[in-house]
């Protein structure tokens, strides 16, 4: 559904070269490090002794004569029930990975199978799943070695966890499957592992369990789209802010003693002070408030804080989702302090897929209300004085007609992908799993959004700028020709109709290298 390989995305810019897995778990920070700057991943030893430790019990269980435990003596699924004799336990291992190694559809983005396998690794770390040291030494060693096993976009329905997209990881890990080298070059799976010197594993009693049985694709994609949102709400303000300008609104609505003393939602003081500050200084406000011919501004400028604000309050509950996320231990089943192996449910990925819908609904009307702002700046009824469509030749030239009519293709799309996931199940199983999450398909749909997002701003971005520049020669606020200097480094200004497309790939790649936000906060400071 995306083809983004890695984000630019400026919040994960910096960060840890290296993280140290321990028992303890990960933060955001260090998933975003592994997943999208390639920072090596070394296992702290004390971790390495646990999973020793916790190993024995497993091997103690597996011992012949024991009683039959679930993913350790018996089959899976439908088949927990059936006894699988000693000598046939590894090929129940290998069989597991083989059959759930069933996806189909494109490869899915390098970032998101290296936060795949870190987040399986950090499981596998914290000692409740009974692995071999040795099986998360090699996870760790694909990831060090930039060995990306090749994972589908489709086989998950976010329960049992991310099966089909974890099996094809753990067949890497075997020395079969498919995988890329650094380089994004597909190459013999044995082949990558010698030259890293990496040797396949061979999977004892409960391994094929504990590789995939979790949540990890759907919370690696929650985790870098959960950045990428902070970063576009911040975008959202600047260019809306370009927007008032450019349309002559006003900057009153936007004063603190409207938000939150009357209506205490953080994220919506967060966003109006930000627009207030982004409006600092420019004479086009200026002009308006000494010309004082209208009251109130249209809903998409007076009501931006709202919208925004409430993107930004999602966005702080899906990270606490994600966090509570990041510190579990995910595994069915799953070996407890005291030693005992037990079933259990923890493996279904609805909360976390409850919130990557969240975030498609709150993604979708942030680029709606842009678009509704890009409409009023082409509208010569509604535009305070702009040529129609800011054509430089109206009738001749068309301006930015159809940029809009993309933005609105791109709007209508996202609506689409804010009908949630989570809602849907299809039983599986021999209905034994008989209510699934889809928490894989709400992060797939997610990053669509993520994207589209991001050129709706460009677009509006555009649109304002030009806005801006033809209310000449009254200038924009040092925040808003600041935004507009970077875009005019390699997007032309006010003139006849030119190949548009180009203009518009180039405002999302400013946005997208953070390279507008930078400067806009070297004149207000860093952005709520």
């Amino acid at each position: 559904m995306t083809s983004t390989n890695a984000s630019p995305n400026p919040s994960t810019a910096s960060g840890p070269s290296v993280v140290t897995l321990g028992t303890a778990g990960l933060t955001a920070g260090h998933v975003l490090a592994v997943a999208r700057r390639g920072a090596r991943v070394d296992l702290d030893p004390a971790a390495r002794e646990e999973v020793d430790r916790v190993r024995a019990h497993v091997d103690a269980l597996a011992a012949p004569g024991h009683a039959p435990v679930y993913g350790v003596s018996t089959g899976f699924g439908a088949l927990a029930d059936t006894a699988i004799d000693p000598g046939m336990r590894g090929a129940l291992q290998r069989s597991l990975i083989r059959s759930h190694a069933a996806g189909a559809g494109p490869a899915v983005e390098t970032e998101v199978v290296r936060a795949l396998m870190l987040l399986r690794a950090r499981t596998l770390a914290s000692g409740r799943t009974g692995v071999r040291p040795v099986v998360l030494e090699t996870m760790l060693a694909l990831l060090n070695a930039h060995i990306t096993p090749i994972v589908h976009e489709y086989g998950s329905l976010g329960c049992s966890g991310d099966l089909a997209p974890l099996s094809h990881c753990a067949l890497v890990l075997m020395g079969e499957g498919r995988a890329r080298d650094r380089a994004g070059e597909e190459r013999p799976v044995r082949e990558l592992l010698a030259e890293a010197g990496i040797e396949p594993i061979e999977l004892a009693e409960k391994e094929g369990l504990a590789l995939v049985n979790g949540t990890d694709g759907m919370l690696g994609m929650l985790l870098m789209a959960i950045a990428d949102l902070d970063e576009l709400v911040r975008i959202a303000d600047v260019t809306c802010s370009l927007t008032v300008q450019g349309l002559r609104g006003r900057d009153s609505v936007f004063r603190p003693e409207l938000h939150t003393p009357l209506r205490p939602h953080p994220g919506q003081a967060a966003s109006a002070a930000n627009i207030l500050d982004l409006l600092q200084g420019s004479l086009i406000i200026a002009d308006v408030t000494a010309e004082g011919s209208r009251v109130q501004d249209a809903y998409s400028l007076r009501c931006a804080p709202q919208v925004a604000g409430g993107v930004r309050d999602t966005l702080d509950h899906a990270r606490t989702v994600a966090e509570r996320e990041l510190a579990a231990s995910i595994d069915n089943p799953v070996v407890l302090e005291d030693g005992t192996i037990t079933s259990n449910g923890n493996f279904h990925g609805a909360p976390v897929a409850y919130v990557l819908d969240f975030l498609a609904v709150v993604a979708a009307d942030l680029a709606s209300i842009a678009e509704r702002r890009t409409d009023r700046m082409l509208d010569k009824a509604r535009s305070h004085g702009l040529p129609p469509f800011l054509a430089n030749d109206p009738g001749v030239d068309s301006g930015f007609m159809i940029a809009q009519y993309t933005q609105a293709a791109l709007v209508s799309e996202m609506k689409r992908l804010a009908m949630p996931a989570s809602v849907d199940s299809i039983p599986s199983s021999a209905m034994q799993e008989d209510h699934v999450s889809m928490g894989w398909h709400a992060a797939r749909k997610l990053r669509t959004a993520v994207e589209n997002l991001r050129r709706v701003l460009a677009i509006e971005l555009l649109t304002a700028a030009r806005a801006c520049d033809l209310r000449a020669p009254l200038a924009p606020s040092a925040a808003g020709a600041a935004a507009i200097a970077v875009l005019r480094g390699t997007v032309d200004g006010p003139g006849p109709d030119t190949f548009l497309a180009p203009d518009i790939a180039e405002a999302e790649s400013r946005l997208a290298d953070g390279s507008v936000l930078e400067a806009v906060q070297s004149v207000t400071g860093q952005l709520r």
